[in-house]
């Protein structure tokens, strides 16, 4: 299936409540840069904690990426500013810093296989057992973005170990796709009514400053996310793909 007739039937999947997810247990959400997790999850996060589930977030990259020309911020500088809006984020949304992991994989270079793949494979998984997560919701694999496919792929690699909690996945980039681009069968999943959050995510995705403003003034080939990008996930549904085919 092409990827627009793909997209077009991710937004047609069933409504369905949270638990259809999860299960009434608990939720991961691996994101491969800080602002994934709130653009894709920052409905059904809110929506989880106001249940009282445990919520765990894993941040793949460590985001120096974005602004690779700036002299005011050094890659440090920026990993370390990224990480703070990230915290922030996640506490607008109900997760407390202790429920957050950075695995710091260098931006724009996410390992799909070798040891520190495996490395990271084995962390999340044992992250998503400590929190009884019902369901792990990673970046979609055909998402343009070297570290959205890499941060899907190791959470293939953690397959085996998650047992059975279930894996879903949520486009990004992968709405700018080309129309004809093939991308495999067609979806199968869920979407989440997250409209009594919709506040609290677009604050969420507002704390990433970095990614949103023109906080980081000095680097013009800077990433900047349009204001047409973060409407698009400020909407009332959230989409989850369910991953390898598997029927929910």
């Amino acid at each position: 299936m092409h990827a627009d007739a793909f997209l077009a039937a991710a937004e047609r999947l069933p409504v369905a409540d949270l638990d259809a997810l999860i299960g009434g247990k608990g939720l991961v959400v691996v994101a491969p840069h800080p602002d994934d997790e709130s653009l894709g999850c920052g409905g059904i996060i809110a929506e989880a904690r106001a249940r009282g589930r445990d919520v765990r977030i894993v941040i793949v990259s460590d985001g120096c990426g974005s602004h690779t020309h700036s002299a005011l911020y050094s890659p440090e500088k920026l990993r370390d500013l990224r990480e703070t809006e990230l915290v922030d984020a996640a506490g607008l949304l109900g997760v407390p810093a202790e429920a957050v992991t950075f695995l710091r994989l260098p931006d724009a270079g996410v390992p799909s296989t070798g040891p520190m793949a495996e490395d990271a494979a084995e962390r999340i998984a044992a992250i998503a057992h400590d929190a009884d997560a019902g369901a792990v919701c990673v970046t979609w694999g055909h998402d343009p973005h070297c570290d959205h496919q890499a941060s899907a792929a190791l959470v293939r690699l953690a397959r085996p170990a998650l047992g059975p909690i279930r894996i879903f996945a949520y486009p990004v980039w992968g709405w700018t796709l080309p129309e004809g681009t093939e991308v495999g069968p067609g979806p199968t999943g869920f979407r989440v009514d997250v409209t009594v959050h919709r506040a609290a995510k677009t604050s969420a995705i507002g704390a990433h400053r970095s990614q949103t403003t023109d906080l980081i003034a000095d680097d013009p080939t800077g990433f900047r996310l349009e204001p047409e990008m973060i409407a698009r996930f400020t909407g009332p549904y959230e989409i989850f793909v369910a991953m390898d085919g598997l029927t929910p």
